[in-house]
């Protein structure tokens, strides 16, 4: 996989998302080594984090239409891989349910995605 990455990237100058977003890679050409193993390090990580960047941000757009249209509860932050929610008591079991499947649903992968959800207090707490 990383040989591959770079070497695809070397040639198409760029690293690219699940979804198609390109990161141009201009290190990859340096004939500085240290720049150059930042590109190499750049064209194996783009793909994988990239990628669950685009997919967190796909499900963040799914809920936020779902929560404005049927819920008082609020998405209030996204931290790398977790989002943290507002939720009303009453709404509580009828959210995590809607997140989970956006969330795990929300780009077809050869592996499932799976969602852990805390629920607490306090973002402290919820762990």
């Amino acid at each position: 996989y990383m040989d591959s990455s770079i070497r695809d990237a070397q040639n198409k100058g760029y690293a690219e998302t699940i979804i198609g977003r390109k990161r141009p890679i201009a290190e990859l050409s340096s004939k500085n080594s240290v720049q150059r193993g930042f590109g190499e390090r750049a064209a194996i990580n783009t793909p994988i984090q990239g990628s669950a960047a685009d997919i967190i941000n796909i499900a963040m757009i799914e809920i936020h239409e779902k929560l404005n249209d049927n819920y008082k509860s609020k998405m209030i932050l996204q931290v790398h891989d977790e989002l943290l929610f507002e939720v009303l008591d009453e709404e509580l079991e009828d959210l995590t349910a809607l997140i989970k499947r956006e969330m795990e649903g929300a780009w077809e992968i050869a592996v499932p995605l799976k969602v852990e959800i805390g629920i607490g207090p306090n973002w402290a707490e919820a762990h």
